[in-house]
Order: structure tokens, then sequence, then C-alpha cells
């Protein structure tokens, strides 16, 4: 394990990328907690943390500046419900291929209103009843999820479903389970991309509708590790309505 000091973050790779953010390149330390993160000084507009062991995403300093993160192939089972306060012009979260088992955890997210990019493919989470439409409820300003655009029909079911006799007793079930806790003797190594995984993912790339959602997905693919194939990515194959 690496520890994440100031002296590593001055020293790491920075650079200005494709979608012309300053961007901060941490992967592949295998750094375990965030910490010393007040070392960036709020410079930057992305962070980069693919491909190492965090396990929950938290403990930032205020960083106004900082607008996207990317988590590809950690372990986190946990996002602070207090991210909002440190980080509130968060737009993009990349959770992919990781350990989030319960919809419970989505409640984490609701008070990043800038939120617009959600990815959790690739985790436990993702498989659950009723996933698309409880985040689509629960975060009812996200533009993007799993690299699909959010219709207003599945906004407007969403709605109805949790409003509904039905829906209430899903989100009581729902917080039963809310920060349960995940042994780490379950959590199951890293492999690396099947070819049907790349081959899904440079489909979402080639559909993609802008340079964001590009960069985003190459971030994925370059990673070359996914916990698992859980439905198909079909980002851009869908018309945003308003």
């Amino acid at each position: 394990m690496v520890k994440l000091t100031p002296e590593l973050i001055q020293n790491s790779f920075q650079r200005i990328n494709p979608v012309r953010d300053r961007e901060l390149d941490l992967r592949g330390y295998k750094i375990s907690v965030i910490e010393n993160m007040g070392a960036t000084l709020d410079q930057f507009d992305t962070i980069d943390f693919s491909d190492n062991d965090i396990r929950k995403v938290d403990n930032f300093p205020l960083l106004p500046r900082l607008a996207h993160l990317f988590f590809n192939s950690n372990r986190i089972v946990r996002v602070s419900d207090t991210l909002h306060e440190s980080l509130p012009q968060l737009e993009s979260l990349i959770l992919t291929n990781n350990m989030i088992q319960e919809l419970g955890e989505i409640d984490n997210l609701a008070n990043l209103k800038k939120l617009r990019t959600l990815s959790l493919m690739f985790n436990p989470v993702a498989t659950k009843e009723h996933y698309r439409s409880y985040v689509i409820y629960k975060l009812p300003e996200l533009k993007l999820l799993d690299f699909r655009k959010i219709k207003m029909k599945e906004r407007e079911e969403a709605k109805a479903l949790f409003k509904s006799k039905q829906g209430k007793d899903i989100r009581k079930e729902i917080a039963k389970y809310a920060g349960s806790a995940v042994d780490e003797d379950t959590i199951a190594p890293k492999r690396v991309l099947q070819p049907a995984e790349v081959t899904a993912i440079r489909k979402a790339i080639d559909n993609a509708t802008n340079l964001q959602e590009i960069e985003r997905l190459n971030q994925i693919l370059l990673s070359g590790k996914i916990n698992g194939l859980g439905g198909g990515v079909t980002a851009g194959d869908e018309e945003m309505e308003s």
C-alpha cells in the first residue's frame, strides 16, 4: 500500500485533458485511504483515482473547483453523506468496477446538486431490482447514468413508482440495508476486461454524443479492469428529453 502524501500529490502526473480540464493523475498507486488532498491547493478540475484500493469516498477538504472524479477499479463500498460539503461543484462521479452493494448508498449522493454524470456499472448494486429507477428518483438532476442518457419518460415513471404505496414499501426495504457492512473477504479480486466488455465500451464510445462522454469511457477502457459484465453499455442510444 502507498500512503497518499502531499509529496505524492505534488509529484504525480498533471495534464490538460482532452476536454480542456486540468487533471491530476493518481492512478495505480494502491492507495487505500483518501487523505492530504489539501495539497492539491484546489488547482484541478479532474482527479483520477482509478486502479487503487480505496474503500470509501470521503475525507476531502473544501475543493470548490473539483468537478470530476474517477474511481474506476477500486474497492469502494461507501460514499460519504457529507461529500457535497467538500465538493460543492462535483458534476461527474465515475465509480465503475467497485463494490457498492446496496441501493441505500445512493441516498448519500442526493445532496450533490451539481451531479450530472454517475457510473455504477459493474458494482453489485447495479444488479438490484429497481436500481435505475431508484437512482433516477433520488437524483433528479442527473442526466447520464451508466453512460445512458436519462429520458423524461424514465423520470416520470420513477417518480410515479416511488410515490406510490408500492414504492414507499420498496423505499422502506432499501432503508433497512443502508450502511450495512461489507466483509473484506467478500470483495472479489479485480480482473482484466473480457472481449465482450471491451466491445461494449467501444460501442458506447462510438455512440457518445460529446467529448466528455468519450473521455470518461476512454478512461474505463484504458484502465483495463472491470469486475463482471452487468447489462449493456449503451451510451448515446437514447435522446435526452427535457
